[in-house]
């Protein structure tokens, strides 16, 4: 290497985009992570002694720093269309014999050539689809899939991502003047399980599985954090490309590779279909050992030319189809039932198990659902279905993941029952309190095969108020930063009160101790202060879906602000008042509610749950909640109260009729229902003649067909929310 700080900053700039290259397109790693390290640390301390020789380019932009202000939207200049899905490998033949016969070859001559088209099946990696474009050989822009047809700007993210290349270097490949990759982000399995131990140990909420994981970090506006959580992307297929740089997709993606543009080693030409099942059998028997998340495999016709003429329907291309796994079923032996209390009291048994390796990770717990489930006393040993219910301690049992993420127990092996296998009791008082419990049906407690839920009814249960004070903190209710799971155990276990929500306000008031406690620095301490300050502004419809109200989720507390101006006004009403949906007209009219049920407010409750929360607001626990937290200044008036007889209709969306698909970042689909409602809009839940928008998040399924078919005017997150600040809704 050279002497000059030039040569050297050349030198080292070249050294580890070998590197990155060698690791991510090749793996074939040519250093070690440290050493890795040592050498970006080294380039950054001589780019920072000699500016005048940085470069946007440089490793040492991956590392992340610079904030994003919020996501544009980029429309694709192909749609990014969705894959048909199938189960079985009827299906798999059934599409290539559809194939075939749409191109005039295969079916033993009867439509023409015996010659099958060749194929490509890969492995399916569970992430977040992105499209990378590519100009003159320089990263231009990269965008999620959004709607098909547009998506979020999340180049900046991309480029602190370092198997992304930020500019195409042809190993033999002449780089062609437009390139557009189509791939997945993802986490590998080893840094998902570092990112969770790191959030455990910060108390936060932990990712419940790597796309999703994946999908949230791409869209932070922090590009460090981005940058620390060490994403990868594997390209999958095309966009817009210059004319006549590959024919097929095979070629593509061995130009891709050239180009340094990292792809998935695991995909297979077939020449024909039988050839496809044996890559769909012999991958299945080994995806459970990758370093990453899969949830099925990819076929698709090879060649370019071949997939034009096969073209697409109104939902996806007919040239290509995604075979998916069924869920991984495995037998272990059931050691003992745990039973564990939720924040409503809610009794739950939890299997523990011999370990055993599932989806790629090991098992001890899985889920029972109810006493009920557990206690069916069905006898006929060929009927899986009917006799996973019958489970007894000592049983060898059949667990499987549903959806590739939660644990649970589906059925038991008969042949291999011990002897004196004990049934599994459902505690008859609280395994924390030792309080009452009570079970539903109530007729339940004659037949426990009945049963659907057991909860314990003393709302000072110790294991109620952990799960409670944890809910009330959390992000879609008061969230307070800083005070997740782990810190709330922590603090309980010292002398500091932490036994109801008031004791959360009361913290300030023990700033020194906080700070006595392990891992709770000054910056933490001042952080969680700050959010216990903050929390006190967010209102009425935030404090009620925190309580943990039986019935009362967020949904339900906001739409109960919208109706009682504050707390003191929502006691006074008269149960009825809570379930207006559901009162005879003359009744209605009495209370002052029109005599129309479809233009009465809606509160989420009717004639069973009005009491049951009715009940609570009243209940001596209620009132010393509501007192207190008063008394420590919390807001309990309603942000989003609406005066009787205003007109929805005569709102900024009046008229309009919206419908919700995919998943949003900044909603949850019922929150959004309950604003659009608030600002004149309708809302329902199929695409049709009369609707004006749909609302489309990522992983849009057939409403988003249905809509292009109809003409119907379509809004991603973006402009939704441009509309929104127009209507004059709070920013997100």
């Amino acid at each position: 290497m050279g002497d000059s700080p030039a040569q050297r900053i050349a030198d080292l700039r070249a050294l580890l985009e070998r590197a990155n290259r060698a690791y991510y397109v090749h793996a074939q790693p040519i250093m070690s992570d440290p050493e890795y390290d040592r050498r970006l640390a080294e380039l950054a301390a001589l780019e920072r002694e000699h500016p005048e020789l940085d470069h946007p380019e440089s490793p040492t932009h991956r590392v992340g720093g610079e904030a994003v202000e919020g996501f544009a939207t980029i429309t694709h200049a192909r749609p990014m269309l969705s894959i048909d899905n199938t189960y079985s490998e009827e299906d798999v033949r059934a599409w290539y014999d559809r194939i075939c016969r749409t191109l005039g070859v295969g079916g033993g001559g009867l439509f023409g050539s015996k010659d099958c088209p060749q194929t490509v099946a890969e492995p399916k990696i569970d992430g977040l689809a992105v499209s990378l474009r590519y100009e003159k050989g320089k990263l231009a822009h990269a965008a999620t899939r959004g709607d098909g047809v547009r998506g979020d700007d999340v180049t900046v993210a991309m480029r602190v991502i370092r198997g992304v290349p930020l500019s195409l270097q042809g190993d033999g490949v002449k780089v062609p003047p437009v390139l557009e990759v189509r791939g997945e982000v993802y986490f590998s399995l080893k840094e998902f399980a570092r990112v969770n131990a790191e959030r455990e140990a910060e108390g936060e909420e932990l990712f419940m599985n790597p796309r999703n994981a994946a999908a949230g970090t791409l869209k932070q506006l922090d590009t460090k954090i981005i940058a620390s959580r060490r994403l990868r992307f594997a390209a999958h297929g095309r966009g817009e490309m210059t004319e006549g740089f590959v024919a097929s997709h095979s070629a593509f993606m061995e130009a891709c590779r050239s180009l340094g543009i990292p792809t998935n080693p695991g995909a297979r030409v077939c020449k024909t279909v039988d050839d496809v099942l044996a890559a769909i059998k012999e991958f299945g028997d080994k995806r459970t050992g990758l370093d990453y998340a899969v949830d099925g495999m990819v076929v698709r016709v090879d060649d370019f030319a071949l997939q034009e003429k096969l073209g697409v329907t109104s939902k996806s291309p007919r040239w290509v189809i995604a075979y998916k796994y069924p869920a991984e079923r495995k037998t272990t032996v059931l050691l003992r039932v745990d039973h564990q209390v939720g924040k409503t009291g809610k009794i739950t048994p939890r299997a523990v198990m011999e370990p055993v390796v599932l989806a790629g990770t090991t098992v001890r717990h899985a889920t029972l659902h109810n006493y009920g489930r557990v206690r069916d006393a069905s006898t006929d040993p060929d009927d899986l279905d009917a006799k996973r219910t019958d489970i007894r301690i000592g049983d060898t049992v059949y667990v499987e993941k549903a959806g590739e993420v939660i644990p649970q127990v589906v059925g038991v092996v008969l042949a291999k029952r011990p002897r004196g296998a004990k049934r599994i009791d459902a505690p008859a008082k609280c395994p924390e309190c030792g309080g009452t419990v009570e079970a539903e049906p109530p007729e339940s407690v004659e037949n426990p095969a009945l049963e659907t839920e057991r909860r314990c009814i003393n709302p000072e249960c110790p294991a109620q108020v952990r799960e409670k004070l944890i809910w009330f903190t959390g992000r879609k209710q008061m969230d307070i930063e800083g005070l997740g799971e782990k810190t709330i155990d922590q603090i309980r276990a010292s002398s500091i009160p932490l036994a109801s929500f008031g004791d959360i306000f009361r913290l300030p008031d023990h700033r020194a101790a906080l700070l006595e406690l392990e891992r709770m620095g000054k910056k933490k301490v001042e952080n969680l202060l700050q959010g216990i300050e903050e929390a006190k502004k967010r209102g009425l419809a935030r404090v009620l879906a925190g309580l943990g109200i039986r019935h009362v989720g967020d949904a339900t507390a906001k739409a109960l602000a919208r109706q009682f101006r504050d707390i003191d006004d929502l006691l006074a009403a008269p149960v009825q008042r809570l379930r207006p949906k559901a009162l005879p007209r003359q009744e209605a009219a009495a209370l002052g509610l029109p005599e129309d049920p479809k233009d009465r407010p809606e509160t989420g409750l009717g004639n069973d749950t009005a009491p049951v929360v009715h009940a609570y607001l009243h209940s001596d626990a209620a009132k010393r909640t509501f007192a207190q937290l008063r008394g420590l200044g919390v807001d309990l008036t309603s942000h989003d109260y609406r005066p009787p007889g205003k007109a929805a209709a005569a709102g900024p969306f009046g008229g309009k009729a919206f419908v919700i698909t995919g998943t949003l970042e900044k909603f949850e689909r019922e929150e959004l229902k309950e604003l659009l409602e608030s600002l004149g809009g309708k809302v329902s839940g199929s695409v049709s003649s009369r609707t004006s928008v749909l609302v489309v998040g990522e992983s849009a399924g057939s409403k988003l067909d249905k809509a292009r078919e109809l003409g119907v005017e379509t809004w991603d997150e973006p402009r939704l929310l441009k509309e929104l600040a127009k209507a004059g809704a709070p920013a997100r």
